[in-house]
């Protein structure tokens, strides 16, 4: 399990890829041809909770020898990396909410604090407590109105940096709530703790987690169709609560975020291990391993372009040009990767986050 599985770099290279997509449709734009817009949606709520579950893998393998060894003094150290890294990654994200609202690096820092109480638990312990995490939303949901603080129309969250609403968006609201979404991260924990060199293993998990993905579809169709008896009003209401979608982050969409997260990220290890030496396999690789430098570096250089070279209004543009520039972005940080890791043997903010922690 030392020896770098190569798999969980491109897995991880798509899912920004994908959230380079999704995050510039949500801000430039999302009219326009109906095609592009069905393609596109195929990434939305997925790619981030793929994204989310690699980072439990990741903190699997950062862990695996501690936990294994059961040796306290190194224990001691990797915890304090895991705590520094959380910390700092819940203040870069806070830093630059300012400019982009659906900000999920704060998230990310609450969700690693969650995850580090279940590190040495036993593997089965961690998805009994992911599925309590999820089943634990619609409970909340009964008591807190999910709506407080939000203006769906312009997506704008009313007092959010009051005490309150700092809290109610971090854990049960906001765009990626503590709530159920460190469900992901301990769901990537658990699969990080199995042998992830066994291919019949990681066959396995693709074949059930992608019976689950859409069993779990089926399910939500079914349901929807059968209460709303054909009533579209009805049928658009019932898909806010047995859809999809992440907002809100209700079970159906939980059990098939996480399922497909699964399958992709067990697909990308199966192919990346026979076709390793293919140069696209590589260039994702390198992609992949600079992830935190470029989720910044979308909304920083990214969205800070358009903002200032562009002709309209963020949320003015068609989709076509929304996807076109995701597409032409992500092939630039695809470019990047490549040279910079011909000088380098890390990311610019990985180094950052490296040193600091």
């Amino acid at each position: 399990m030392n020896q770098r599985i190569i798999g969980i770099d491109v897995a991880r290279a798509l899912a920004v890829i994908g959230m380079i997509i999704v995050n510039f449709k949500m801000i430039f734009g999302q009219s326009g041809e109906s095609w592009i817009g069905d393609f596109s949606s195929i990434f939305d709520g997925k790619a981030a909770a793929t994204f989310v579950v690699l980072v439990g893998v990741g903190l699997a393998f950062m862990t695996n020898s501690a936990v294994s060894g059961n040796d306290q003094d190194i224990w001691k150290k990797v915890r304090s990396k895991i705590l520094k890294r959380a910390i700092l990654l819940f203040f870069i994200g806070l830093s630059y909410i300012v400019i982009w609202p659906a900000d999920i690096l704060h998230f990310y820092g609450i969700y690693m604090l969650v995850t580090l109480i279940f590190i040495k638990v036993r593997s089965r312990y961690m998805l009994w407590s992911a599925l309590a995490i999820i089943f634990l939303y619609p409970l909340l949901m009964m008591l807190i109105d999910y709506d407080l603080g939000w203006d769906f129309t312009t997506f704008e969250y009313q007092g959010f940096w009051s005490m309150n609403g700092f809290i109610r968006n971090l854990f049960y609201n906001g765009f990626h709530p503590v709530v159920p979404w460190s469900a992901f991260m301990l769901i990537g924990l658990w699969f990080g703790r199995q042998d992830l060199n066994d291919d019949r293993f990681v066959k396995k998990s693709i074949v059930i987690s992608l019976t689950l993905f859409l069993a779990t579809k089926l399910i939500s169709v079914l349901l929807i169709q059968i209460l709303s008896e054909g009533n579209v009003e009805v049928a658009v209401e019932l898909s806010q609560v047995l859809g999809t979608s992440p907002m809100p982050p209700l079970p159906i969409y939980m059990l098939a975020g996480s399922s497909i997260a699964i399958a992709a990220i067990s697909t990308c290890i199966l192919i990346s291990r026979r076709f390793g030496d293919n140069p696209i396999i590589d260039a994702l690789m390198k992609t992949g391993q600079l992830a935190l430098t470029f989720y910044v570096a979308h909304v920083v250089v990214g969205v800070g372009l358009v903002e200032v070279l562009g002709t309209e209004e963020l949320g003015m543009y068609s989709l076509n040009f929304s996807i076109s520039y995701a597409v032409i972005f992500s092939s630039a940080c695809i470019g990047f990767s490549i040279i910079w890791m011909r000088y380098k043997k890390i990311g610019p903010l990985e180094w950052v986050m490296r040193k600091l922690t």
